[in-house]
């Protein structure tokens, strides 16, 4: 399907409803497009490795990957899809840290070298099902601010990291930089800074100790804005990377980075119906035909917030809107402004692009939305 206009409007989303019903989840390619090249235009210095997580639809890894984009891969299926879609090995980084040795075996296979390690453990695992790989040690760093924490779970201490990248050598692996994540949906240009810093540190402490790394990873969690009320904080934020970059880094050091959610996220919109309706507790309810067990699956796992619109006009009231399946939990909001639907009304979601329709299940039987691509 072409459009020209890619602006989402009424017009445009009752047609491909008539043809198509809903739910649907339409990829705005042009959107993409104008994505990746902002990124690339604003992160000169940066080289983008999609972080195929946040979103795998096929059409998202065929542009990237006809662009020349890297991907940031995270599972043998990941792995082997990005490679049917004509991904390139030598652009591909395995930035799991906790990897099994079926998905290393297909990494060595395939010629996919370069990965990230936070523990002595993994290391011992690389050197056994791919030895001589290259490794990025993923450090610990603060994550202040951000919406998924993910320091809780990966990164060692930075103090740690030279110590790692000897042990890496004595196991026959090739040391090859510094890897870092800030958390999802970044909101604080501190959290980059001071990554940035320590990360410095430790290139400098392992060059003293003879080791010589090459690559940068400042991952993801670039942000992007939900709300018509909110300010997109990117641009500052990228130049803000970019001079620390030139700061501390000599132009010989490459540097990459994994980001998904600012690629996917705004390129993708959600369209369901209201499908139920009732009124608890002096409340309208309204019962959509998607929820968090599909699309909007990111507000749980993804802790997103996303802004609710609909055509009709008129008073609006404190509403629910809950989704299609017999469990409680179900429930998408308990607080949206909305003038009284009625049977097949359209909801729609802009933005949704990222942690969605990537983990979307199938309860109750109840398939995810329907994909639309729009060139």
């Amino acid at each position: 399907m072409d459009m020209k206009d890619k602006t989402v409007n009424e017009k445009f989303i009752r047609t491909i409803v008539k043809k198509h019903g809903t739910p649907l989840f339409v990829i705005f390619l042009n959107n993409l497009k104008e994505r990746a090249q902002n990124f690339r235009k604003l992160l000169p210095r940066v080289m983008p490795f999609y972080a195929v997580k946040a979103n795998p639809s096929t059409p998202i890894l065929k542009y990237l990957a006809k662009e020349g984009f890297g991907f940031d891969v995270a599972s043998r299926n990941e792995i082997e899809t990005v490679l049917k879609l004509g991904g390139k090995p030598e652009k591909m980084i395995f930035a799991n840290t906790i990897k099994t040795q079926e998905a290393l075996k297909i990494s060595q296979k395939n010629g996919i070298d370069l990965m990230t390690f936070d523990s002595e453990y993994e290391l011992a695992k690389i050197a056994k099902y791919y030895p001589g790989a290259r490794v990025l040690v993923r450090i610990k760093v603060p994550n202040v601010g951000s919406v998924v924490e993910l320091s809780l779970k990966f990164g060692v201490e930075p103090a740690d990291a030279v110590s790692l990248l000897i042990k890496a050598i004595k196991l026959g692996l090739k040391p090859a930089g510094v890897s870092f994540h800030v958390g999802s949906q970044c909101t604080e240009i501190a959290n980059f800074t001071e990554a940035l810093e320590l990360s410095s540190i430790i290139f400098k402490d392992a060059l003293l100790k003879k080791i010589h790394l090459e690559i940068l990873d400042i991952g993801g969690g670039f942000p992007i804005t939900h709300f018509d009320s909110e300010t997109d904080q990117f641009p500052a934020m990228a130049e803000k990377i970019s001079s620390e970059l030139d700061r501390l880094f000599d132009t010989n050091t490459t540097v990459i980075a994994e980001p998904g959610r600012y690629l996917a996220g705004p390129v993708c919109t959600l369209i369901t119906r209201v499908i139920g309706k009732s009124i608890r507790n002096n409340k309208h309810w309204y019962y959509l035909d998607d929820g968090v067990y599909g699309c909007l699956s990111g507000i749980v796992y993804d802790h997103c917030k996303y802004q609710f619109r609909v055509f009709r006009r008129g008073q609006t009231q404190i509403s629910t809107l809950a989704g299609p399946t017999c469990d409680s939990f179900d429930v998408i909001s308990f607080s949206e402004e909305l003038p009284e639907l009625e049977f097949g009304d359209i909801v729609y979601v802009e933005n949704i692009g990222a942690y969605s329709i990537a983990t979307a299940t199938h309860f109750n039987s109840i398939p995810p939305a329907k994909t639309i691509v729009v060139s």
